[in-house]
């Protein structure tokens, strides 16, 4: 039997919010993300990006008891921004950091040394910090599997279909069936290289709430277990789509019951509501079962 996918924690949306909006800073930690993200990067011109580390920070720093999960997305690895964002923000107010546009295992592995020494600095346990990558380039996505691969502490990887299609010249539908493939590529990655299931990209149409929960029940069925958003209405949403509902809970107890019943009789294939059921289909019930149970475990806001 192959093993199945590991436990892990359930952040289900991941909201994005500019660094340099106080206010829209202040009010990030109670709009109801699993997950926020003060940006350093696209959100931020390039005179304002020394000033907003320091705002970011602060902001983390004025909420430890937050129940969101506080992540700080740096300028990529490539630009003269990114060592000076990481010196700044790593900390232990931090949970983890957004690194945009990865296209190689050897980038992780030098990001994953510098936060390394920086979480020595601060007297932190080297690999406390998360690391989020966004494969959001057509390199990134052709070196995908030594990415996932890299040998460092990142646990999950994201899609960022923004650059992904600017940088591919292709055209983002309402549909998205053009990022399939990318999307199955990295859920593939993921699962190859036993990591946590993978976080997909944006939805960019705010107005769009029909192809918003389409984007969102694709990527759920590709393997994807949350989504990045880029605006506090797209939260709930998002959330209710990538928790099981109440018929998914039933019938996955139901399937757990008679199948563990069974077993004990000496019976590993059984119907169950008009279901076929064997350890494939057990083990994932189990699975939505301790889902929930994660989710309904987390603080409610």
């Amino acid at each position: 039997m192959t093993a199945p996918p590991p436990p892990y924690t359930p952040l289900r949306s991941w909201l994005f919010t500019p660094g340099n909006h106080p206010h829209k800073v202040e009010k990030v930690f109670n709009v109801g993300a699993d997950a926020l993200i003060l940006d350093l990067e696209d959100a931020v011109a390039i005179e304002q990006k020394a000033a907003t580390r320091i705002a970011v920070v602060d902001a983390m720093k004025l909420r430890p008891e937050r129940e969101s999960k506080g992540y700080i997305r740096v300028n990529s690895i490539d630009t003269a921004f990114c060592h000076d964002d990481l010196v700044e923000v790593v900390g232990p107010w931090l949970d983890g950091i957004v690194l945009p546009k990865v296209e190689s295992a050897g980038q992780l592995q030098t990001i994953d040394w510098l936060v390394s020494a920086l979480e020595r600095n601060h007297g932190m346990i080297p690999g406390s910090t998360d690391i989020l990558p966004i494969v959001e380039t057509g390199k990134g996505l052709a070196e995908i599997d030594s990415i996932a691969r890299s040998d460092t502490r990142i646990r999950r990887l994201s899609f960022g279909a923004g650059d992904f299609t600017n940088d591919m010249g292709m055209i983002w539908t309402p549909e998205e069936n053009e990022l399939y493939h990318a999307r199955s590529a990295i859920a593939l990655a993921s699962r190859a290289a036993r990591l946590e299931p993978p976080v997909d990209t944006v939805f960019i149409n705010l107005q769009d709430g029909k192809h918003l929960k389409k984007s969102a029940e694709t990527a759920l069925a590709l393997g994807y277990r949350g989504k990045l958003c880029i605006h506090p209405s797209q939260i709930q949403p998002v959330n209710e789509i990538f928790t099981p509902s109440e018929k998914e809970v039933a019938r996955a107890r139901n399937q757990v019951e008679a199948f563990e019943a069974a077993e004990a009789k000496g019976s590993a294939s059984i119907q169950v509501d008009g279901y076929f059921v064997d350890y494939p289909i057990y083990e994932k019930a189990k699975r939505t079962l301790a889902l929930v149970a994660a989710i309904e475990a987390k603080p409610q806001q």
